[in-house]
């Protein structure tokens, strides 16, 4: 299993277009996750802005490499949909993503989500993860962590890591109370 981050930075004021083209013509024309499965998507509020990032999953790169080949063949795709979202990106970011635990789903009403990267030193994402699973039962008696990823794919000393809050108040009380678990530090 792999997942395939992708993250579309946009022109300032076109992130709702975005949504609503991927929300719609993008899904009809895929089907029922027919190139790859959608593990969750969402737009920027904090940190870059402007960003409409979504998540993948693929039993392997190969999979990945054919279906995304399969769809941009696709006449609908290059004639419905990437006419209505290519004017509007500005940058187009890929990250091929390996698990270290198996992704969760959001439970409730988990609609503040936290997307983090960590750049390690060379040859250490292994061991640092490691002591993160080790340590992630402490962890998440504070919060509920969805993924957690080494990246394959550009940077392989990058770690990222998807947490699921209710609220920006919680996800604030989530971070004091976890920082000051002699466990988690």
């Amino acid at each position: 299993m792999i997942h395939e981050l992708r993250m579309y930075t946009l022109k300032p004021g076109s992130i709702n277009k975005a949504l609503e083209a991927s929300g719609t013509v993008a899904q009809r024309i895929r089907g029922n996750d027919n190139y790859g499965k959608l593990e969750g998507h969402w737009s920027s509020e904090i940190g870059a802005l402007n960003q409409y990032i979504h998540l993948w999953g693929f039993e392997s790169v190969s999979e990945m490499q054919r279906l995304r080949g399969e769809l941009a063949a696709l006449p609908e795709w290059r004639k419905e949909y990437v006419p209505l979202i290519r004017p509007n990106i500005l940058r187009q970011e890929i990250r091929i993503l390996r698990p270290v635990l198996d992704m969760k789903d959001s439970e409730g009403d988990n609609n503040f989500h936290e997307l983090r990267t960590y750049r390690v030193k060379p040859g250490k994402a292994a061991e640092w993860t490691g002591r993160m699973v080790e340590a992630m039962p402490a962890r998440e008696k504070y919060s509920r962590n969805l993924g957690l990823w080494i990246n394959d794919f550009p940077d392989p000393n990058e770690i990222t890591h998807l947490w699921a809050y209710k609220s920006w108040q919680e996800r604030m009380e989530a971070r004091a109370g976890s920082q000051a678990d002699p466990v988690w530090k």
